[in-house]
């Protein structure tokens, strides 16, 4: 590291136009401050200076076929295969009951009923957090 300084030095010159044909000029001999970043090296393997590749999703299955006789992406497990489904008798009755649609609001519901009371909590904390956000404490 011979040679490496945090300080550069400068020499900047003062003239001063007079009347005379010729100025004066006054050299001063000044030292910089200077950062002395070291070089990027090229980056081998992994690390910040690394290009990042784009993480691919799961691959969609387009078979028809396969869509109509397989639970498609339920596998979780790296091997194996997805489960084949089942004819509708096999399946519980309570799994055609699930409602699948959107929530209904609390003034649908029964005031009386379980639901109702936990969905205004939910809809009081939901409020409470809006209007708190971004206030500091």
């Amino acid at each position: 590291m011979s040679g490496y300084s945090l300080f550069r030095t400068a020499l900047l010159a003062k003239c001063i136009p007079t009347h005379l044909k010729t100025g004066l000029c006054i050299n001063n001999v000044h030292r910089i401050p200077v950062c002395g970043y070291a070089k990027k090296v090229a980056a081998k393997g992994k690390g910040k200076g690394m290009v990042k590749e784009e993480q691919k999703g799961p691959e969609v299955c387009k078979d028809t076929a396969r869509l109509t006789t397989h639970a498609v992406g339920v596998n979780i497990f790296k091997q194996g295969e997805d489960p084949k489904l089942k004819s509708p008798e096999e399946y519980p009755e309570w799994l055609y009951q699930i409602n699948l649609g959107p929530v209904t609001n609390l003034h649908d519901r029964e005031p009386d009923s379980w639901e109702y009371w936990k969905r205004l909590r939910k809809e009081s904390i939901l409020r409470h957090n809006r209007l708190h956000k971004g206030k500091k404490l």
